[in-house]
């Protein structure tokens, strides 16, 4: 990937909310932000979520988390170095086997990693197989896809 902002979608669409991370990315992509790329990356490969954001002046991930207690359909923004990453997915988990904060210090480790990141976790229903959002986690889709054009548009807007 090269500079620009980058928008990665992490998930499974066939396991119910956890696909929000694609569903997003595909509406940002509808919007042909120019300087903007939007890709959906499945749980299988963390090295595709490595490759996508790699170089990107501006990477926003969009992500289900497991919460306890649980309010589907809240958003979490965390920013690595403003928060502590990994004390926040000690109380949120990633429903992949590795964890945004491991992919962080992965990409940051083979000088990999996006020159800001800001992660946009969405607390998940159900993460069962099947297919479709729960009624509260699609009610956020509105709000979370939101969220991200207000992260990357001021990083696209022209100079006055």
């Amino acid at each position: 990937m090269s500079a620009g902002t980058v928008v990665v979608g992490i998930g499974n669409p066939y396991r119910h909310d956890d696909g929000i991370g694609p569903l997003v990315a595909e509406l940002v992509d509808a919007y042909r932000l120019a300087g903007v790329t939007a890709v959906p990356v499945g749980d299988a490969d963390p090295t595709l979520l490595i490759e996508a954001w790699a170089g990107a002046e501006l990477a926003v991930v969009v992500d289900a988390a497991l919460c306890r207690p649980s309010h589907p359909g809240r958003i979490h923004r965390v920013i690595p170095g403003e928060c502590a990453l990994d004390g926040y997915m000690a109380a949120t988990a990633s429903t992949h086997h590795l964890s945004l904060a491991e992919a962080l210090r992965l990409s940051a480790a083979l000088e990999a990693g996006p020159e800001r990141l800001v992660v946009l976790a969405v607390e998940a229903a159900d993460v069962s197989i099947g297919e479709g959002l729960s009624p509260m986690v699609a009610a956020a889709v509105p709000r979370v896809l939101g969220r991200v054009l207000a992260e990357i548009v001021p990083a696209h807007a022209p100079a006055r």
